[in-house]
């Protein structure tokens, strides 16, 4: 699979899963990013992800919508999005583990909204893959909402990893290799 510009792997086992563009299965335009388990057995999960900075939506409410496609996940997937401090302490989190992807299924789209406060620093967001099948990602989009927008925020600690914050996301429609 070709790289994506913008985008990186990552995961608790990363090495499992193969990740980047895909030409052949699309929502819209020519390519997706995709997540897929390289063999029967695939451990942890594995993300493609990316970090941009927060300043521009310090004090607001952020949604992510996109769509995904999964083919065959048996265990489950989900897009994700974490908002984080300069310490790395996580301010609020969503990885649709409760509402999660799993088994076959076509384009559908799905949303993740977050508080971005005051004292974030960057926010991470991506799709995940735990576990065997693959999943596909195409026309992400970020936008303020209003505070009647309600949250999707989950509790749970997770450390930030330190990368090179870029000012805004990337490569949203995956057409930049």
């Amino acid at each position: 699979m070709k790289p994506l510009d913008g985008w990186f792997e990552a995961g608790s086992h990363p090495d499992d899963y193969e990740m980047g563009a895909d030409r052949r299965t699309t929502y819209d335009g020519t390519a997706s990013g995709t997540v897929q388990g390289k063999h029967n057995g695939s451990e942890g999960f594995g993300t493609l992800m990316q970090v941009f900075d927060a300043r521009a939506y310090q004090g607001q409410r952020l949604r992510l919508t996109g769509y995904v496609k999964a083919k065959a996940v048996e265990d489950w997937a989900g897009l994700w999005m974490r908002v984080d401090s300069a310490s790395g302490q996580v301010l609020s989190f969503d990885n649709m583990e409760n509402r999660s992807i799993q088994g076959t299924t076509e384009w559908q789209p799905y949303d993740i909204v977050l508080d971005v406060p005051v004292e974030s620093n960057n926010i991470a967001f991506g799709l995940l893959l735990a576990g065997d099948g693959q999943v596909w990602m195409d026309n992400l989009q970020f936008e303020v909402v209003d505070a009647h927008t309600p949250t999707t925020a989950i509790s749970l600690e997770q450390s930030s990893e330190t990368r090179q914050l870029t000012e805004s996301p990337a490569n949203l429609s995956f057409e930049t290799f």
